[in-house]
């Protein structure tokens, strides 16, 4: 993807949480979130072929 888009990305899902967050509540907010970042991750995975969730991960070997 173009890093052009980024910002834009970034600035859609803000205003998608805040819409959640003032219209529906903390558990509206938290549910936006957390398919917001399973939307990701399937994204990811169709884009790449696969995922690599080692560098989310704090543990160093």
């Amino acid at each position: 993807m173009n890093n052009a888009w980024m910002p834009l990305i970034g600035l859609a899902v803000g205003i998608a949480l805040g819409f959640a967050g003032a219209f529906g509540g903390l558990g509206a907010f938290l549910l936006v979130l957390v398919l917001g970042a399973v939307g990701y991750i399937i994204g990811r995975v169709v884009e790449a072929g696969e995922v690599n969730l080692s560098g989310l991960s704090s543990r160093r070997k």
